[in-house]
């Protein structure tokens, strides 16, 4: 994360981090270019408590809409396992958690904008893999990913969403 937080500042791209956990999402930190910023962001995310993997998604594509009426190009870099078990009424329960997560991850593929879902788990997630497949992004499992090629990954989809 640290290395694609350095590749963002590098190419002057403004990060955006959302922690979802307990019953909703929340932005912690809205669109800015300061690395120092976003690295207090994220060394500051907690975690535990429940996952509103649907209010995450949904609170992400919102920030993503106002960057891109702002005249960016938003990417989403969604770091999870999927196993969501907060709907998105903020209620808990795995199934309706999940069918939520999924509505949500479809929306956010037919927003068009781009998106990489690193699995956190320490195997790969099949839940993670699903919504990643729903969402159009990239999937990535963390236990075999390094960050050099997650940095390269990133930064070649930033690319090629600039030349678009």
């Amino acid at each position: 994360v640290e290395l694609l937080l350095q590749d963002s500042y590098a190419r002057r791209d403004s990060v955006c981090v959302i922690s979802f956990r307990v019953a909703q999402a929340q932005v912690l930190l809205a669109p800015t270019r300061s690395l120092v910023r976003a690295k207090r962001a994220l060394a500051g995310l907690p975690g535990g408590g429940g996952t509103p993997l649907a209010s995450g998604i949904q609170t992400a594509l919102h920030q993503a809409q106002s960057v891109q009426r702002a005249g960016s190009t938003p990417m989403l870099v969604m770091l999870s396992d999927g196993r969501a078990n907060v709907s998105a009424a903020g209620i808990g329960g795995r199934a309706q958690a999940q069918l939520d997560a999924q509505d949500w991850a479809q929306q956010w593929r037919l927003s068009g904008f781009a998106a990489l879902w690193i699995d956190t788990s320490p195997q790969p997630e099949p839940l993670a893999q699903n919504l990643a497949q729903l969402m159009g992004a990239q999937y990535f499992p963390m236990p075999y990913v390094q960050a050099q090629r997650m940095a390269a990954v990133v930064q070649g989809v930033a690319t090629q969403l600039r030349s678009v």
